[in-house]
């Protein structure tokens, strides 16, 4: 029998939620509440274009030309996005994860993610998906050193909200008050801004028009448990985007350069514990001693 190219799909529900996780990358495929997506999906049999649903290990975003120092040694990353001269989203995106626990309502996948020339760590790596149905799906990301020396880490998930309709009339809120700055490689370019009196000021929340975002925020307003809250309000109803503090970082990105069917059809909003290139900057990387372990989660409601 065939198989689709992103493997075994774990399928999970709970109430009125519903959810698919694949093999590939431990990646969030579907998710749906009452029949309607919340993230923008694509086939079992399909790659997931413009890193639909997928975790970014061992560091989100970008390395800039994929060359970093850390504990005093260089390394060099394979350089995987060539038009900007980068290596992006990690290592573990298209990498089989094995099941370790399985639920109607749950799923827990493993990855061993083995050294390399360009990041020559080790680490153990889990990613539980979990469905409630008044809460809708929480995701714990757990990173675990199990190599001899300390790793640099960092991690991140790409998941697109949707609310089933172009995002130009919907109002985006981001409780952020700075965001950073990139150059034209999408590098960043300068201590990040405050958003208050600039396009990027979506406290409030704000009809997205034609506006393009692809950019990190941070300085997030967080509630009394801790969760900074994103919520994209379209015409029928309302995604809701919630991460907790082990995530200092936010992207969002206006998708205006992924697939044309989807474009604009749903904003990526991507928790992260550091922003791009941390790698090369240090700014808010994680320095991972063995035995060590991190752990942060966040979640999807509609």
């Amino acid at each position: 029998m065939s198989e689709p190219i992103t493997g075994a799909q774990y399928e999970i529900s709970a109430g009125p939620y519903r959810a698919v996780v694949t093999e590939a990358g431990a990646a969030l495929r579907t998710l749906t509440h009452h029949g309607n997506p919340l993230i923008l999906t694509h086939g079992a049999d399909e790659a997931a274009p413009a890193a639909f649903g997928q975790l970014l290990i061992p560091w989100p975003n970008r390395v800039d030309r994929g060359r970093y120092s850390y504990d005093g040694e260089e390394h060099q990353l394979d350089v995987s996005e060539p038009a900007f001269g980068g290596a992006i989203h990690g290592l573990v995106r298209w990498s089989p994860w094995r099941l370790s626990e399985r639920r109607p309502d749950g799923v827990t996948l493993t990855h061993r993610l083995l050294g390399s020339a360009g990041y020559p760590f080790r680490l153990d790596l889990e990613a539980g998906y979990s469905l409630d149905p008044d809460r809708g799906l929480t995701v714990r990301i757990t990173a675990a050193n199990a190599g001899s020396r300390t790793a640099p880490y960092g991690h991140g998930a790409h998941p697109y909200l949707t609310v089933g309709e172009p995002i130009d009339a919907c109002t985006l809120t981001v409780p952020a008050d700075h965001y950073l700055p990139v150059n034209d490689r999408m590098i960043p370019d300068g201590p990040p801004r405050e958003v208050a009196g600039t396009s990027y000021d979506l406290r409030d929340g704000r009809v997205l028009g034609d506006l393009t975002i692809d950019n990190a925020f941070t300085g997030l307003a967080r509630d009394t448990d801790g969760l900074a809250w994103v919520h994209l309000a379209g015409s029928r109803h309302t995604t809701s985007f919630w991460m907790d503090d082990a995530h200092p970082w936010l992207e969002v990105f206006t998708a205006d350069t992924i697939p044309a069917g989807t474009r604009r059809q749903g904003i990526g909003v991507e928790p992260m514990t550091c922003p791009p290139n941390a790698f090369v900057s240090g700014i808010d990387l994680i320095d991972l001693k063995p035995g060590a372990r991190h752990t942060g989660s966040w979640g999807i409601s509609g």
